[in-house]
């Protein structure tokens, strides 16, 4: 009786996972803490080997540690990515909304977005992008900022159409008579329904 050999166990086609951008969690600045390259580095690695023990131990940080970070307060794309580099389902995370990310539009416009390149399941590159979304939102508030900075008055001005105002009275705010203030109290200008009589000038 001939015997075959076995044949070759078959290979698990290879998944090409494609890690989202995300923006480096906010922490204190330390050079033995989470950087943003080894944040960057954490999440390739991790696609690389599939467990978050052996990858802290490349990166040369703690389990406990990675943990927590992923937990802090804006940590929500830096979680996306995590889960993307092990292959599970997750929520996708919009870089440009304040709320999604859980971080303001100056800090996203600072930090930027990490890229997380890999190839054949290796870590080959990491890139950083600016956000110019986060730049745009940025200077949209600066420009409101200013803006109720140049005229504080602008607001109640508007809001109270067909008044006028008087020095010397008192204080819309609240405050002791007589006290400077660059909002004045309005006063009703009472308008007459009758046109007004015309001049001796204009009768002749």
């Amino acid at each position: 009786m001939k015997h075959w050999p076995a044949p070759p166990p078959r290979t698990a086609p290879l998944v090409r996972r494609r890690i989202p951008m995300f923006h480096p969690v906010p922490v204190a600045p330390r050079r033995d803490g989470w950087t943003v390259q080894r944040q960057a580095w954490f999440i390739g690695v991790l696609a690389e080997t599939r467990s978050v023990v052996e990858t802290c131990r490349r990166v040369g940080m703690g389990r406990e540690s990675a943990y927590r970070l992923r937990k802090r307060p804006g940590a929500a794309g830096f979680a996306a990515a995590w889960d993307a580099a092990l292959g599970r389902p997750h929520i996708a995370v919009d870089p440009s909304s304040a709320k999604a990310t859980g971080l303001p539009a100056a800090y996203r416009f600072h930090a930027g977005l990490v890229q997380v390149h890999m190839h054949a399941g290796k870590l080959v590159a990491i890139a950083r992008k600016p956000d110019n979304s986060a730049l745009l939102q940025h200077l949209a508030q600066l420009g409101r900022a200013a803006g109720d900075m140049a005229d504080p008055c602008a607001k109640s001005h508007d809001s109270n159409p067909g008044y006028a105002f008087h020095e010397g009275e008192d204080r819309a705010d609240g405050a002791a008579p007589g006290a400077a203030s660059p909002c004045p109290a309005p006063r009703k200008v009472r308008q007459s329904p009758h046109p007004p009589a015309p001049s001796e000038g204009d009768r002749r």
